[in-house]
């Protein structure tokens, strides 16, 4: 975090994040079926006429494909590869290969570094760290948690955003 030096009241209390000691340089390519491009519907509905004006220019979007469920590579362990801005989303994501060579993109919990090894899973044999996935019922209290699911096998739908988290309070 770096502090704004206050010349004006506007900027007066203003913290940033520092993308220089949160980021690394990406010196891999991103794998191409984790990337879809966004396309600009230029505010036309789906007869093709405009209904919303204004709306057309702007710089070419490429969404990154998230893995919010994680269940597929239950018991495969990953190592984080780079940590990367997304501009479709207000917290940082997470390149991880997995040992299959399989390469997925996940939500950076705080504190997760580039070389960290996480790990998914439905049993209590996965270790309780930064980065992995387990059932609540195995997480102790106190934990803090994220990506959290609404329903079992939905997928991480609550607890997504920067900075966010939850707490395991009672027994489930």
């Amino acid at each position: 975090m770096k502090t704004v030096k206050p010349i004006a009241n506007s900027s007066r209390n203003t913290i940033l994040v520092n993308y220089r000691e949160k980021l690394v340089p990406n010196t891999e390519k991103t794998p191409r079926k984790l990337l879809k491009v966004l396309k600009s519907h230029s505010g036309r509905n789906n007869q093709g006429r405009i209904t919303m004006r204004h709306q057309g220019g702007g710089h070419k979007r490429i969404y990154r494909l998230i893995d919010f469920k994680r269940y597929n590579k239950d018991g495969v362990e990953g190592l984080v590869k780079t940590i990367e801005y997304d501009p479709n989303r207000n917290c940082f994501i997470s390149l991880v290969s997995h040992r299959d060579g399989d390469f997925v993109f996940i939500i950076t919990p705080k504190g997760l570094k580039v070389g960290d090894k996480i790990i998914s899973g439905k049993d209590e044999s996965v270790p309780i760290q930064t980065g992995n996935n387990l059932p609540l019922r195995y997480i102790p209290k106190g934990t803090p948690i994220h990506n959290l699911e609404s329903k079992p096998r939905e997928g991480g739908k609550l607890i997504r955003s920067a900075g966010t988290y939850g707490e395991i309070t009672g027994e489930v």
